[in-house]
């Protein structure tokens, strides 16, 4: 289908939100519908861009054959809302070995929201499992972007929901400068899914991480 086809299409639907976009996704998915044509305009209109990830990553077969296409399409994440769309769109489960290793790569990219898809990559499920706590956070590393810092401190926070106290562990000695955990332990403050004594436990650590990033 052509970019005016799809793009007239979404324009058509009254007060637009994106749950009426998923609707009309499901349908291009059900249709097979080719969307390539939308490639060289979701940076120039919005509205798209969520129709042609969702779409093209549920026609794919395997999850390596989406997170290939993510980073065959990595100049097309632009915005931090770009990279957050994504795991509702992967095949579930991850292989955690070969989503550290692409990891690994993305966080030393010199583009700020493949860096924020390096962490934003793990909530897919692989935040939950002990096993793998200790690798990811040892991914954690200073980074200058806003995106990016955002995107580690949402990920310290998730794990604390599975692991609270192999986060506190790991908080306590980091030397992760403070915009990144001092954010983390907002995030903490601010979770539905966090008990108070695990906020209190994170809270405590304010000044121990200012002193020691």
């Amino acid at each position: 289908m052509t970019y005016g086809e799809i793009s007239g299409a979404l324009r058509a639907i009254e007060d637009i939100k994106t749950g009426d976009i998923d609707r009309y996704n499901r349908k291009l998915i059900a249709a097979r519908a080719d969307v390539r044509d939308l490639a060289s305009h979701v940076l120039a209109d919005p509205l798209v861009h969520r129709t042609y990830f969702q779409v093209s990553l549920a026609l794919l077969e395997s999850v390596e054959e989406q997170l290939d296409f993510i980073e065959t399409n990595e100049d097309l994440l632009d915005d931090w809302w770009h990279v957050d769309q994504l795991p509702q769109f992967l095949k579930k489960p991850l292989d955690f070995a070969s989503t550290y290793e692409r990891a690994m790569r993305y966080i030393r990219s010199e583009k700020p929201f493949t860096r924020r898809w390096g962490y934003v990559i793990f909530l897919t499920g692989l935040q939950k499992e002990r096993e793998n706590v200790a690798a990811i956070l040892s991914l954690m590393k200073d980074d200058d972007a806003y995106y990016v810092q955002m995107a580690e401190a949402w990920l310290l926070c998730d794990l604390a929901v599975f692991h609270s106290e192999d986060v506190l562990a790991f908080m306590r000695t980091s030397t992760l400068q403070y915009n990144i955990l001092g954010k983390a332990i907002q995030k903490i403050q601010d979770s539905f899914r966090i008990g108070e004594a695990d906020k209190v436990a994170f809270r405590a650590l304010r000044e121990i991480v200012k002193k020691n990033g």
